[in-house]
C-alpha cells in the first residue's frame, strides 16, 4: 500500500506542476502584452513631444501684429489718469 500511495502522491505534485506552468505561461504572455503596449504608448508620447516642440506657433506672431493698435484705440493721451 505505502508504493501506491507515493505513486498517487507523485502523480498529485506533477499534475500541480502542470497546472502551475500553464498559469505561468498566461502571466508571462499577459505580461509581454502589456510591455508591447507600453512602448507603443512611450513612442507615441515621445514623437507628439517632438512634434509640438518642432510645430511654429502661429497664433504668437498674430498678436504681436495687433498689439500697437490696441492700445492707441483705447488710450488717448489727453485722458487723465
Amino acid at each position: 500500500m505505502n508504493k501506491v500511495e507515493e505513486l498517487i502522491a507523485a502523480t498529485r505534485l506533477s499534475e500541480l506542476m502542470n497546472k502551475k506552468e500553464e498559469e505561468d505561461k498566461n502571466c508571462k504572455t499577459l505580461l509581454w502584452v502589456l510591455a508591447i503596449m507600453g512602448a507603443v504608448a512611450g513612442i507615441a508620447a515621445i514623437a507628439y513631444a517632438v512634434y509640438c516642440f518642432f510645430t511654429p506657433d502661429y497664433l504668437e506672431d498674430f498678436e504681436e501684429d495687433f498689439e500697437d493698435d490696441f492700445d492707441d484705440d483705447f488710450f488717448n493721451e489727453d485722458d487723465q489718469v
